[in-house]
């Protein structure tokens, strides 16, 4: 399994390339490898926390801290929507160039659905499946997941929200095809994680066995 990466480190934010695999707040799991944990030791503190979350079979972009009022801050962004936030998805099937996802999911915790958007942008298309830029405009749980197996394009790699039929991705490197690629923040502050190299590796192998479309 590939190790976190500590992107960058300033003024009491730290900046982390998770990879899949990885769960973000520890766990009663002694077998379970967090980030809290991994970055604590990192940097010799005990307070490290994160601002928000990012799935465990998801891998990217996640901004910690161990101050409670930069979080706070932080935090309030992500709870307005006001983080522009990009993934890239492999998914199963031949997309349209753009699509605009916003059926209403379900949240457990409020007991109703609430609305949800997310913008997606076709980047590649291969024999089996397409290369997609996401934008997710609010925030909702597995909100790109539900939304794009909804869509009739699951994510490849998906074990909760499957596809209605399974298509054959060569080089299938064995995971949730999600990466967390960019935050930009309200104040301007940019920042990007590099694909986990296993996506890189498969995407390659696409490329070079042919490109459909455009």
């Amino acid at each position: 399994m590939n190790a976190p990466t500590l992107l960058s480190a300033d003024n009491n934010l730290f900046v982390v390339n998770k990879p899949a695999g990885w769960v973000v707040h520890p766990t009663n799991d002694p077998t379970m490898q967090d980030l809290v944990s991994w970055l604590n030791a990192q940097i010799g503190n005990s307070d490290a926390a994160p601002v928000h979350r990012l799935d465990r079979e998801t891998s990217g972009l996640v901004l910690m801290s161990p101050s409670p009022e930069l979080r706070a801050q932080l935090g309030d962004w992500f709870a307005q929507n006001t983080v522009r936030k990009e993934y890239r998805a492999l998914v199963y099937g031949s997309t349209p160039d753009t699509m605009t996802l916003d059926a209403p999911l379900f949240d457990r915790r409020r007991g109703r659905p609430l609305s949800a958007l997310t913008r997606v942008e076709t980047l590649e298309r291969f024999v089996s499946c397409s290369y997609l830029r996401v934008t997710p405009a609010t925030g909702r749980k597995h909100q790109i997941r539900q939304h794009l197996q909804r869509a009739g394009h699951a994510i490849v790699g998906e074990a909760r929200y499957k596809p209605k039929k399974f298509l054959r991705v060569p080089g299938f490197p064995g995971r949730l095809w999600l990466h967390a690629l960019r935050l930009e923040l309200p104040d301007g502050r940019i920042f990007e994680a590099p694909l986990a190299p296993e996506l890189d590796a498969q995407l390659n192998l696409l490329r070079s066995l042919g490109v459909e479309s455009r």
